[in-house]
């Protein structure tokens, strides 16, 4: 067998491992969902009418803004998962054992990265179908739907490495947890909740500087139609150049720990 059919063979069988643990603790999932649908719902039916007429509408228009932050949101909230199962494989001494087995050395943390992708397409078909029966109107193309979930899983791939970098170099599993919080803050000090010509000046220039903003305004455009200008390319920049950073950063930390 060659390398990348070894490397590819116990990739698949770590992955079937992370998918076991979701079937095993499907809580996980429901938190995952659950968080992102009550701010969904509490933003909308608390806060809507009066941030929908902000925005020169009613609270339906409001549903539509914000659909594409709780959508980013949603993703944002799910590093916290490879993080915590990271952090719980390197404390617990399961690393060891695998260490004295015939594995590749990348397939671990490949399978935790593909488990977390995995999560994250239920979760967002989740949150998106609830937005949907409560009245998220979007007239975006197939194309364009294409390009929202291509967008949508760049920004999960590159905050899934980032979530497992953050993992390996964890002391603990309760370090783990709350180390991705940040990530999930980003949405709401960006275009999610609110545009960002509302803000005060200096939160404004972090909140159009940041790498979420571009995001939520290039899933905005897709989904409804509004201007993307060069959003799309800064936002999938930034998803690359987080991706490849926090691989590097994840793999050096493996090694070390490997070799000790």
């Amino acid at each position: 067998m060659t390398t990348l059919a070894h490397t590819l063979t116990d990739s698949r069988t770590m992955l079937r491992r992370q998918l076991l643990h979701l079937k095993r603790y499907p809580s996980l999932t429901f938190f995952l969902v659950g968080l992102p649908v009550i701010f969904l719902l509490l933003f909308v039916y608390v806060f809507g009418g009066t941030l929908g007429a902000g925005l020169g509408g009613d609270r339906s228009d409001y549903l539509n803004y914000l659909t594409p932050g709780i959508l980013l949101f949603t993703v944002a909230g799910a590093a916290a998962g490879p993080a915590i199962s990271v952090a719980t494989d390197m404390t617990e001494g399961i690393v060891d054992r695998f260490r004295s087995m015939a594995i590749a050395r990348g397939a671990l943390l490949t399978g935790h990265v593909l488990g977390s992708m995995v999560q994250n397409v239920l979760a967002i078909l989740a949150v998106l179908g609830v937005a949907l029966l409560i009245g998220f109107r979007p007239n975006a193309t197939p194309v364009e739907w294409l390009a929202t979930f291509g967008v949508l899983m760049a920004t999960a791939f590159a905050l899934t490495w980032f979530a497992v970098a953050l993992g390996m170099v964890a002391d603990s599993v309760e370090t783990a947890s709350n180390t991705p919080m940040f990530l999930s803050l980003l949405p709401f000090l960006g275009s999610g909740f609110v545009p960002t010509e509302t803000m005060p000046a200096g939160l404004r220039f972090f909140a159009e500087h940041q790498p979420f903003t571009p995001i939520i305004e290039t899933l905005r455009g897709l989904l409804l139609g509004t201007g993307i200008g060069n959003s799309a390319v800064v936002a999938l920049a930034w998803c690359a150049g987080i991706a490849l950073l926090s691989y590097l950063w994840a793999k050096r930390k493996y090694n070390q720990r490997a070799t000790r």
